[in-house]
């Protein structure tokens, strides 16, 4: 085991606190399968595969995972294309596709390789002057590429993944007034495309922007609910997983109802993936829910710590871009849970059931730890103090 402690201890309670809740969180896809054990077995392949592919990437070098990146992007813009004419459909989205009675979302492909491939061309800017409009005219038009083809099917993923891009240019030192150009022109961009879709009625524009409609609906019954007082208590098929997801939450109070007692994961649809939290409140309260974001700011707090240990650009604007997807997916997911936003569908990393989120989410953690593990033999080789990222072993872990 190499790498940071911290960040392997952070991934480990992440997977054993993923096991106990899904196993109580998934009953109904338990009474379809007439086993009380084939959800959470499956769900324990997808992280026993995970973690095999947490110790591979771990051994990887940089310039390995620069090119492996690469190649991700050009691969998964075939994938997202091919998905919006051969996709599986879920949940009115159609973002997978089925190879060989497999599911995976090619989002998830795109997403690590965009991440790795913008903190590389960050890192090429030697010369402000000369560098700066290159690169990121480069990172710029991977996202205008990108971003739409899973925008169409999955708005928060693509407006997650610009965001850490964005968060990542500016930690890249990137000049303020060309990000502050940026923001303005997606702020209007997203404007004017929410004053097209309220104008438009739905039946007079094309089939592939069915999901905008989606979103905005969403926005404005999450706002108009806030608002009402007679909206909060009704229960309908347009809200069922909202009001249930706060009926579990008020069940759990401080200490919750134990695992396996939960009762709304009977009624919450998608108990065992986007509303996977609401389940953590009810079954471990208050105290289980503060003890998950605690993990998860941990996480981002340690790459902060590791990337102002970097002594070159590509590996700290990494470490700190994939820790921050990471993060802040994981709080949108708990925000949903709470009501405190529009449902989005994104899952709680590690916890919520996936395929390939899991995998993927897995090979995150990966590269954190091959990052760390090089910064330590850096500075091993270079004589300096590294008690801020120590060697383990099995024994000490």
């Amino acid at each position: 085991m190499k790498g940071d402690p911290i960040i392997w201890m952070v991934f480990v309670l992440l997977c054993l606190f993923s096991v106990v809740e899904m196993y109580s969180a998934s009953s109904t896809l338990a009474y379809k399968a007439s086993s009380y054990t084939a959800p959470v077995l499956r769900h324990v392949l997808f992280l026993l595969t995970g973690v095999a592919f947490v110790f591979g990437v771990q051994f990887l070098k940089l310039y390995q995972i620069r090119i492996f990146s690469y190649i991700g992007l050009l691969i998964s813009f075939v994938l997202l294309i091919f998905v919006m004419f051969k996709g599986t459909s879920a949940n009115e989205a159609t973002r997978w596709l089925s190879i060989g009675g497999f599911q995976f979302q090619p989002s998830e492909i795109a997403k690590i390789s965009v991440i790795i491939v913008a903190a590389d061309l960050i890192s090429r800017i030697k010369n402000k002057k000369r560098d700066e409009w290159k690169y990121f005219g480069y990172i710029i038009t991977i996202l205008i590429v990108v971003c739409p083809l899973i925008l169409f099917e999955n708005f928060s993923t693509a407006f997650l993944l610009f965001f850490v891009v964005f968060v990542m240019l500016f930690v890249g030192n990137i000049s303020l007034i060309k990000l502050t150009l940026l923001a303005a022109t997606i702020f209007f961009v997203g404007f004017t495309a929410f004053g097209t879709i309220k104008a438009v009625p739905k039946e007079s524009m094309p089939k592939m922007f069915d999901r905008a409609y989606t979103w905005v609906g969403r926005i404005e019954r999450h706002f108009n609910e806030s608002k009402s007082k007679t909206a909060k208590y009704e229960i309908n098929d347009e809200n069922l997983q909202v009001q249930h997801g706060k009926i579990a939450i008020a069940r759990g109070g401080v200490f919750g109802v134990f695992p396996g007692n939960s009762v709304e994961r009977d009624f919450l649809p998608q108990a065992y993936s986007d509303f996977i939290y609401a389940i953590i409140l009810e079954e471990t309260g208050l105290i289980g829910g503060v003890f998950v974001i605690l993990l998860f700011l941990i996480l981002l707090f340690r790459a902060g710590r590791l990337a102002t240990k970097s002594s070159t650009v590509f590996p700290a604007v990494l470490v700190i871009g994939l820790s921050l997807l990471l993060v802040i997916q994981a709080f949108i997911n708990m925000a949903v849970a709470a009501s405190l936003i529009p449902v989005t569908g994104q899952p709680l990393p590690m916890i919520s059931r996936g395929g390939t989120s899991i995998i993927v989410t897995c090979i995150y953690f990966g590269i954190i730890l091959a990052i760390t593990r090089q910064l330590k033999e850096e500075q091993l080789k270079s004589g300096q103090n590294t008690a801020n990222i120590p060697q383990v072993n099995l024994e000490e872990l």
